[in-house]
């Protein structure tokens, strides 16, 4: 068995969209970033990329290459899940943590699952997704904290 952890935070900005578990979410604000700024994907890269000793989102993906600007983070996923497969890997379970004033999430909870269980080919009750505020003491940002529990 492996554990992998991840975490990635973003602040955000009027009028840019804010994507989130690879859906865009409704929202007057949305992540300053190099790619989409998903956050959630963001972090769970990194938490397989350290199940394995793979270095980090910023290691494959760098903010100084040009081929990445805007792109998708689900990219980044399906490499960080190719390149654990390729050592015999298989992913068991994806918890979640995602802190975030405003929007609320809670109306998108279905939607997020959803995509999370495809993006990540698992079933729905292997993936754990809390939402949390943080109490006004960083109102103008997202952040995203990720465990992943692998076999091999």
């Amino acid at each position: 068995m492996r554990l992998g952890y991840g975490e990635d935070s973003h602040r955000l900005e009027e009028g840019r969209p804010l994507y989130l578990c690879g859906l865009q979410i409704p929202s007057p604000v949305g992540a300053l970033a190099h790619s989409d700024g998903d956050a959630a994907l963001h972090a769970l890269t990194d938490a397989l990329l350290s199940a394995y000793g793979l270095g980090d989102i910023g290691l494959l993906f760098p903010d100084t290459d040009p081929r990445w600007r805007g792109e998708r983070s689900e990219v980044f996923l399906r490499e960080a899940l190719r390149l654990v497969e390729a050592r015999g890997g298989r992913l068991l379970q994806a918890s979640l943590v995602l802190t975030l004033d405003r929007p609320k999430l809670g109306p998108h909870r279905e939607a997020l699952v959803d995509s999370l269980a495809r993006l990540l080919r698992l079933p729905q009750d292997r993936i754990g997704l809390t939402f949390k505020t943080s109490e006004g003491l960083a109102p103008s940002h997202v952040q995203a904290r990720a465990v992943v529990l692998l076999d091999g």
